[in-house]
């Protein structure tokens, strides 16, 4: 009996970060609002469950799958999402329940737990994406911090004490007297950092010069702008990917790339957003440790590659071919999409931008075409 393939019908996030061309783009939809197209989900979270067709009516996946323990997204980023890091298991669980007892809604603004679910992640570039994440070394963040103090002597009050926080290696101190600075001292720190002209790059280089500024401008009177100064930068290439741990404090630049999750919508935000920023929360949350993500980059002449990291509720893989009839590398259930091509299954047809499910078989699912795609599942 031939294995059946579920076509998906996904939901769009329009955040205002999104881009309001890249997704539309890649989707080949009209986005005749112009509105920011900023996330697709694919999964069960119920907040915005995938939908297909199932004997001939349009029912919500989770009615095939039942809940699917990971969510998948493509993400658009124009403009940098908040900083933000999020709980583990526990951490989820115990917040959930208190706000729960508070009787505060889903949509409140000021929820910091939707679900009870941890929410490491995997975020994999289909084009250049710039990310900051983990906490640099201490004595790294002093060094550019006095850089700064020399440049701007009339900082000396606001910076001083972050050095002096650093010299004992307390991140947990830097980070609280970073974000207890009061109105008039984070106004000063912006208005200064925004009307600094040309800048001779030293320690600090232009890029995260650049970055400071330009979160200055978008962001006046946030102590976040710093945030280039202690958190790690880099950008992945396409394919590359980053898995982003509970409790590391991290934000998303620009670019656009697949990301993969364990079922949750749970946020702490320390700043770089008009959202809620509930900072004593983030701090129980944070690890205080320096932290490198590590790049994961597939080898070029892999045909099938997982992107194994330590979560077992999800598993990132890639898969390509050129024409050639393959079994597909997983059995599921897994929910995929095609980046790049067409894909053929049965009498299925797949183009670039379209998604499916596959349940779980115990006989391999075939597919024929010239294709690259992304496939979640739940095998770790």
């Amino acid at each position: 009996m031939e294995n059946k393939l579920f076509r998906l019908k996904n939901q769009i996030k329009h955040y205002e970060w999104g881009s309001r061309q890249v997704l539309p783009q890649f989707l080949n939809i009209e986005n005749s609002k112009g509105e920011p197209c900023a996330e697709m989900w694919m999964g069960t979270h119920k907040l915005s469950p995938s939908q297909t067709e199932v004997e001939g009516r349009l029912v919500n996946l989770t009615e095939l799958s039942g809940e699917l323990p990971f969510l998948f997204k493509l993400l658009a980023v124009e403009k940098p999402l908040s900083i933000q890091a999020h709980p583990n298991k526990a951490q989820a669980e115990k917040g959930f329940k208190r706000e729960e007892s508070l009787g505060l809604s889903i949509k409140n603004p000021t929820r910091n737990y939707k679900d009870t679910n941890h929410k490491p992640e995997i975020l994999c570039a289909l084009s250049p994406f710039t990310i900051m994440a983990g906490f640099m070394e201490p004595d790294r963040i002093g060094v550019s911090l006095e850089e700064l103090l020399l440049t701007a002597p009339p900082l000396k009050e606001i910076i001083s004490p972050l050095l002096r926080a650093l010299s004992s290696d307390s991140l947990s101190s830097f980070y609280r007297i970073l974000s207890g600075l009061s109105r008039i001292e984070r106004e000063y720190l912006s208005t200064f950092i925004r009307e600094k002209g040309v800048v001779q790059e030293g320690v600090i280089t232009q890029s995260q010069w650049n970055l400071m500024k330009d979160f200055a401008s978008q962001y006046p009177g946030d102590p976040a702008i710093l945030s280039p100064l202690f958190l790690n930068i880099f950008t992945l290439q396409p394919g590359q990917a980053v898995y982003i741990p509970s409790g590391v404090l991290h934000a998303y630049l620009s670019g656009f790339g697949v990301e993969l999750m364990a079922s949750s919508d749970n946020v702490l935000r320390g700043g770089l957003t008009p959202k809620h920023v509930d900072t004593g929360e983030l701090m129980n949350i944070l690890h205080f440790v320096p932290f490198i993500p590590q790049i994961i980059t597939p080898p070029s002449s892999t045909n099938w590659f997982c992107y194994n990291t330590p979560c077992s509720d999800f598993l990132l893989s890639k898969m390509q071919a050129e024409g050639e009839e393959k079994a597909f590398g997983g059995k599921g259930p897994a929910i995929c999409i095609i980046t790049e091509g067409e894909l053929r299954a049965g009498n299925e047809i797949f183009k670039k931008g379209e998604s499916f499910y596959l349940p779980q078989t115990d006989s391999a699912y075939m597919f024929n075409g010239n294709y690259f795609l992304y496939a979640a599942s739940s095998e770790g």
